[in-house]
């Protein structure tokens, strides 16, 4: 080499060029040269020690690979930890920029007015949503687990164990976990779903910029009537905003309220100022002069003017990347066995994107909640560590905290557990409390309790797993919530 050659190989490294890494200097991202006087052939003759930095990109080989940066994700490392494997065998791949974190705190308290104490990054990295340490990057580094930021999966390669990701690399694995979640349903472009002002949430740079349009907003219009759109609206009450909710269903939380439930919660929601329009759909989302939202204009031809909009009409498994590989599909996501183990050997589903038995039931089903999301990564990690092989026995699992503001004059905070069959069992007057219970053949299936004491939620795993056969009548009779619980518990054999 020339030394107009090697000067010009020098200023490629200055100017970032990009070189492949071998595999010894994963950890440190770094490869040192030393160039000596008296190396054969024209190198020039000089003394020079510098350091390189490998792209994050570069090739990998890892015995455990974790694609997914949400929930699934972090629990997942945690319980590696837990039970001693080395972290530098461990890997993440995620499209944030972020370490995992307790994902349904954006649309809850990080949603807050910066004067009303809104949560931040870093205090809820998973895994504090269990009571455990925060998982921050400097937690990674201190376990030596390598995470590639801002990196997504492209594909995978199941024959080769190969990982392929939008940095152009691939990851060689042993082990390859998919925890790759949802992604936020979004509206089509041709009826303004990508306008600015239409805002998503499904990671923390969408809150970000919900909150940054927050600050002007005058009027928000919020699509959608499940958890998104309700959290959100909540939420808003506290900006003291012009909020209407808007959906096609008849009224809030249709796939688990029932319609006198949802009224209950309706009316609170009224109270904070909030309108309902239902029973319609979105026709178009409408712009003014400048390119940014002006207007919603509804499939019964109202129009509401809105300059800022919140849609939230659900999730969709994040299984792109996978569904030409081979990997069986079902309900949407990745077919997986009671142990997480999915069609192909060492390749595993969690999370949001498992179909998995739902044993108690019966049947197949993902599910998209947090709770799950936690059980399933760790009830995964063990199976593949052969620490324990009994199936995955999951009792679904809904919550909601709304109103939680400092100021509020009332908190909200519901939880359900089991299977919403049969008929329903309606106690309380919601001031606060109030309990739901689904029966079918005599048969308690599911139960759902607002403004319980930790007793009384703390309660209802254990009705919703046992099953016990009721007394509807009696339970009928029930003139508060303690009562019903105490006849179910009572039913059941639990003191």
């Amino acid at each position: 080499m020339s030394s107009l050659a090697f000067i010009s190989f020098l200023r490629g490294f200055r100017h970032g060029v990009s070189l492949w890494c071998p595999q010894s200097c994963h950890q440190g991202n770094e490869l040192r040269f030393s160039l000596k006087h008296g190396i054969e052939g024209d190198w020039p003759k000089v003394r020079r020690s510098f350091t390189i930095s490998c792209a994050a990109n570069a090739d990998l080989s890892k015995d455990y690979v974790i694609v997914g940066g949400g929930n699934a994700a972090g629990y997942a490392v945690r319980a590696f930890t837990e039970h001693g494997v080395d972290g530098s065998k461990i890997c993440i791949v995620s499209k944030e920029k972020v370490p995992p974190y307790e994902r349904p705190a954006l649309t809850k308290a990080y949603l807050f007015p910066l004067d009303k104490s809104p949560a931040r990054l870093p205090g809820f990295h998973t895994c504090v949503g269990t009571g455990n340490p925060r998982q921050t990057d400097e937690w990674y580094k201190d376990k030596g687990i390598q995470v590639l930021y801002d990196t997504a999966a492209t594909g995978v390669d199941l024959d080769k164990k190969k990982l392929f990701t939008s940095s152009g690399s691939s990851i060689a694995y042993d082990n390859l976990i998919i925890a790759t979640g949802a992604s936020a349903a979004r509206l089509p472009k041709t009826i303004g779903g990508d306008l600015q002002g239409v805002h998503y949430i499904r990671e923390v740079a969408d809150a970000d910029a919900l909150i940054e349009a927050l600050q002007t907003c005058k009027k928000l219009v919020v699509i959608g009537g499940g958890y998104i759109g309700m959290e959100v609206a909540a939420a808003a009450t506290a900006w003291k905003l012009d909020t209407t909710m808007v959906f096609p269903e008849p009224h809030i939380m249709p796939r688990l309220f029932t319609p006198s439930i949802a009224d209950k919660y309706e009316d609170l929601f009224k109270k904070y100022g909030v309108r309902f329009t239902k029973g319609v759909t979105v026709k178009r989302i409408i712009s003014g002069h400048d390119g940014k939202v002006s207007a919603v204009e509804l499939s019964d031809g109202v129009v509401l003017d809105a300059d800022t909009v919140v849609v939230g009409i659900g999730a969709k498994p994040a299984v792109g990347p996978f569904i030409e590989t081979g990997l069986k599909m079902s309900e949407g996501g990745i077919e997986v066995d009671g142990q997480f183990r999915t069609s192909s050997p060492n390749v595993w589903a969690i999370g949001d994107v498992a179909a998995f038995p739902l044993k108690i039931y019966n049947r197949i089903t993902r599910v998209e909640h947090v709770d799950h999301a936690r059980k399933s990564a760790q009830h995964c990690v063990e199976s593949l560590l052969k620490v324990q092989q009994d199936p995955y026995d999951y009792l679904p699992y809904f919550y909601s905290r709304v109103f939680e503001h400092p100021g509020s004059e009332r908190k909200v905070w519901w939880q359900f557990y089991g299977d919403n069959v049969g008929d329903v069992v309606e106690v309380g007057d919601f001031s606060p409390k109030y309990a739901a219970f689904w029966i079918q053949s005599g048969v308690l299936k599911g139960v759902f309790l607002e403004s319980g004491s930790p007793e009384e939620f703390g309660a209802l795993p254990k009705l919703a797993r046992q099953q016990p056969k009721l007394d509807v009548k009696k339970l009928q009779s029930a003139s508060k919530v303690e009562d019903a619980l105490s006849i179910a518990l009572e039913a059941a054999g639990i003191v």
